[in-house]
């Protein structure tokens, strides 16, 4: 086969796996699929977002620019996660620097008055926040073990390849897939902030489909979470490759398998993948 990874059938239990047909595209997850996130990571991130943040308001403390952000994401994950809606992070930034500058946060069971947060926050302030943490990231989070390896095995064997993602900033995964070296392999870069709905909501699913030209059936999902990755990915028709034991100490929103659909493929590593599937025929 081409590139570096064996496509021989992986034995298990004593007996060989046959690999997986009938694929021509592939999609992945992002955070702790191709990119793992820990919370030692993330902190990185928000440390380095906090010292230019700071910087760019003029304050001097990076202290109190990490700490409200920190219950601002805590804050999103509580109201928008559950309504299968993506965290809005330009939101996040402009009731961070609205705070920062004097405007009281709501209660628990209050809402934010978002306009009024708005007049405090300049849109020069928020961009430059984003940009800091888009930058962050790229620089503290380090691909996952093989992964561009695997994007150029699989896509010069002519799979269609994609990254499927929830995330709250789409700015941030089309740096980090430039840096690390996998554009060239990608025939798309779908992400719940651009498409308006998060995984397991079938709408992302059937966004990514329709721009990738492939029949749901033949398209593996490939992620480390239960309820987005495996029901959402099942639900909408597609195939999926679960990476299990993926979500070890990490920050990100995360399930546990439950009763439900069997993955196609379990995976204990990404670059497990290779070996499992079958070439794409015509």
């Amino acid at each position: 086969m081409r590139g570096g990874l064996s496509a021989e059938p992986a034995a298990e239990a004593g007996h060989v796996r046959e690999p997986l047909a009938g694929i021509r595209a592939i999609t992945f997850d992002f955070g702790n699929t191709l990119a793992p996130v820990s919370r030692a990571g993330l902190l990185a991130v928000t440390e380095r977002t906090a010292l230019e943040a700071t910087a760019a308001l003029g304050l001097q403390d990076p202290g109190p620019f990490h700490e409200v952000w920190t219950a601002e994401r805590e804050r999103q994950l509580r109201e928008d996660v559950p309504a299968f809606r993506e965290m809005d992070m330009e939101q996040r930034a402009t009731r961070v620097v609205a705070r920062l500058r004097g405007m009281p946060a709501p209660g628990p069971l209050e809402r934010w008055d978002d306009v009024a947060a708005a007049d405090r926050a300049a849109p020069a302030d928020v961009a430059a926040i984003l940009d800091a943490y888009s930058r962050a990231f790229v620089e503290a989070i380090a691909p996952a073990a093989g992964a561009g390896e695997l994007l150029a095995t699989l896509a010069g064997r002519g799979f269609r390849l994609a990254i499927l993602s929830n995330w709250p900033l789409a700015t941030t995964i089309d740096r980090y897939a430039t840096a690390a070296g996998w554009a060239p392999y990608l025939a798309g870069i779908f992400v719940s902030q651009r498409i308006g709905a998060i995984k397991p909501h079938p709408a992302i699913f059937a966004f990514a489909a329709q721009h990738l030209a492939v029949p749901p059936r033949e398209i593996l999902h490939v992620g480390d979470d239960w309820a987005a990755d495996v029901v959402g990915a099942s639900a909408a028709g597609w195939r999926v490759a679960w990476l299990r034991g993926a979500q070890v100490d990490t920050p990100l929103p995360t399930s546990s398998r439950t009763s439900g659909p069997d993955p196609d493929l379990e995976l204990d590593r990404l670059t497990d993948l290779a070996s499992r599937i079958a070439d794409p025929t015509a």
